[in-house]
């Protein structure tokens, strides 16, 4: 029997075996809120997202406000408008997505109590594929010329 032969069906075999599939996962970084004064209506979060597949921001939850959104922000006719992204925030595979003033954030609303400017707040953020994660975002003022 010739060497090709043999070598034939071991190359048919490796062929349609199953392929690896990179890990659905998300690494998060410099997750920040800013400061709010108790009785304020809402507080801006943000962070910097990586997905290793395409994914999505679908729900963002934390134990410091009654409820939280993903808003992006954009200029209509001069005026700048917040709105709720109800389908969430596309993670395109290998992007880094920055949640920041201005922009696409996390909106907690109706905070349960002061968020003072040092301290912590845990968000827990949904994806489509990869798991939920919880992140501790430290309390900060926006650097200069970040406003919102």
């Amino acid at each position: 029997m010739k060497p090709v032969l043999l070598i034939a069906p071991l190359a048919l075999l490796a062929a349609c075996s199953p392929r690896t599939e990179v890990e659905p996962n998300v690494v998060a970084a410099d997750a920040w809120c800013r400061p709010a004064a108790a009785g304020a209506p809402a507080v801006g979060c943000y962070v910097t997202l990586q997905s290793a597949v395409d994914d999505r921001l679908v729900a963002v939850q934390s134990p410091a406000a009654a409820r939280s959104e993903i808003h992006t922000m954009s200029m209509d006719d001069g005026v700048m408008r917040m709105r709720a992204l109800p389908d969430g925030l596309v993670l395109p595979a290998g992007e880094r997505v920055a949640l920041r003033p201005g922009a696409e954030h996390l909106m907690l609303i109706g905070p349960t109590g002061a968020l003072a400017e040092g301290g912590e707040v845990a968000l827990t953020l949904t994806f489509e594929k990869a798991p939920a994660q919880t992140l501790s975002a430290q309390i900060r003022s926006a650097p200069h010329g970040m406003g919102h």
